[in-house]
């Protein structure tokens, strides 16, 4: 569509670069954000909308692919803005009423919590809309298809839009400029088997470019999805040598955070480079991930 944009927002999270994005879509009068990124960025959305002509207040759609702080931690304060927020339907009864997330996220950043995510409003009843499951909407008349995409968070949709498959955190962590993929597997919901189908589900979109959050636009589909799921196997792999030795969780995140540090070396990533990796896709919450899968799935007695 000739009036189509689709830009890329680097949201400069803990001022990193390319860490967390937001994609901008406009055509006439509908202004579109792909992720609304944490509260926190709020200055940083608001200086590159400037840029663009934009403000705030301007936004008029948010699609969120899950409710975790770093892709929606801001949607409450867009919604106040007038902005409409698109969201699972396991999503949404968190956003309006947030607390029990931002009780969760507290647990885990304490004294952390403004600095990383800012403040989390919630976003009111009547301004959430909950797409169904591989129902196409339009936004003005631009048609986005949600699909849900299990494995990180149950509470996950991607979307196609035109040729281009925003993927959230379902479609792994992958910085510009490095033929390398981390898998993010946070507690609780983190599931190899859920994963891998959404992955099938992916590749059977056929879309022409993929978009994961963090970070950026590639036309290598089929080679990204491939990788993505040969990390998740060789995670799996992994995980089924080492817990066999019953680590404690602390063992745990040492061993993993040593594997991925030994991938990080292979792939020749520089320390600034692996911090951003980090940053986005922070290794001991994927050892906790791995623990309670493990201790759900795989040793549940």
């Amino acid at each position: 569509m000739a009036n189509t944009r689709v830009s890329t927002i680097d949201l400069h999270f803990q001022n990193k670069k390319q860490a967390i994005a937001s994609y901008l879509i406009r055509q006439d009068d509908a202004v579109i954000l792909i992720e609304s990124g944490p509260a926190s960025t709020l200055p940083t959305l608001e200086t590159a909308l400037a840029a663009l002509g934009l403000s705030l207040r301007d936004i008029t759609h948010v699609l969120l692919t899950h409710i975790h702080l770093d892709h929606a931690g801001a949607a409450g304060q867009l919604a106040k803005q007038g902005a409409q927020i698109y969201v699972h339907p396991l999503g949404a009864p968190h956003l309006i009423q947030p607390e029990k997330l931002i009780a969760s996220a507290s647990r885990i950043y304490g004294d952390r919590m403004n600095q990383l995510w800012g403040e989390i409003l919630p976003v009111a009843q009547n301004q959430i809309y909950i797409p169904n499951d591989t129902e196409e909407f339009t936004i003005g008349n631009l048609k986005f298809l949600p699909i849900h995409t299990a494995g990180h968070a149950e509470h996950h949709y991607s979307y196609l839009f035109e040729d281009i498959c925003f993927c959230g955190d379902v479609g792994g962590v992958r910085i510009p400029g490095y033929p390398y993929l981390r898998v993010p597997m946070p507690p609780p919901e983190f599931h190899f088997a859920k994963w891998r189908e959404s992955i099938d589900k992916l590749k059977k979109l056929n879309s022409k470019q993929i978009a994961p959050t963090h970070f950026g636009i590639y036309a290598d589909v089929e080679w990204h999805l491939n990788t993505l799921q040969k990390n998740l196997d060789a995670t799996e792999t992994w995980l089924d040598e080492v817990m066999p030795n019953e680590p404690s969780l602390e063992e745990l995140r040492e061993q993993f955070t040593k594997w991925m540090e030994e991938q990080s070396r292979e792939q020749g990533l520089s320390e600034e480079v692996i911090q951003v990796y980090t940053l986005s896709n922070p290794i001991g919450m994927s050892a906790d991930g791995l623990l309670r899968y493990w201790n759900k799935y795989k040793n549940a007695k």
